[in-house]
């Protein structure tokens, strides 16, 4: 998805749509993306013309809850740094990517008419390859991160993390694999 033009809303509007989206990841997750429209409205605390009004069609409140989910983990990264040394903010990281698989494949059938364009998906993967260079290269400065594996891959491992343990009840499998991976990317020299 590339960046559209946004118009600012008024303070009371964006918390509207911020609860919005928020409501609707929530019940793409749990119920998929023909959950109810209604429902989401109510669970957001708004009218469903409110909904509508900001989200005309199930399409586009789909692809906004989607670019807003990438966004927020992408804006993870540099706030995880803040706080945490590399390698527990880039672990962190893998757990919120985990997190948003799960919340993406409630939406899987419905993405797919959405994101028809390869370019979409190359650019929401160089979103999170960025977020992931990010935090590698705070890891490489301070030693605790090898040089020598590209972003890139690490992101493709993680989907293959999620591919095989993405649903909530593999919690266990899930984060035994994160510490694996968060091992082999460790600079143990």
């Amino acid at each position: 998805m590339s960046p559209a033009r946004v118009r600012s809303l008024r303070a009371d509007a964006q918390l509207n749509q911020d609860r919005l989206l928020e409501a609707a990841a929530a019940a793409f997750a749990r119920e998929g993306a023909e959950t109810s429209l209604k429902g989401i409205a109510k669970e957001a605390g708004v009218g469903i013309a409110t909904l509508y009004r900001r989200f005309p069609t199930r399409e586009l409140l789909i692809e906004a809850v989607y670019s807003n989910e990438t966004a927020r983990l992408c804006a993870a990264a540099g706030e995880l740094l803040s706080t945490h040394p590399a390698v527990p903010s880039l672990r962190a990281w893998m757990d919120r990517f985990v997190d948003y698989m799960w919340t993406k494949r409630g939406m899987t059938g419905a993405l797919h008419s959405v994101l028809v364009a390869d370019d979409d998906v190359m650019y929401t993967r160089g979103l999170l390859a960025d977020a992931i260079a990010t935090l590698m290269t705070a890891g490489v400065a301070d030693d605790t991160i090898r040089a020598d594996i590209a972003p890139y891959d690490v992101l493709m491992a993680l989907g293959g993390v999620t591919l095989i343990a993405g649903d909530p009840s593999q919690n266990a499998l899930g984060c035994r694999l994160l510490d694996l991976l968060i091992d082999g990317l460790r600079n143990h020299g």
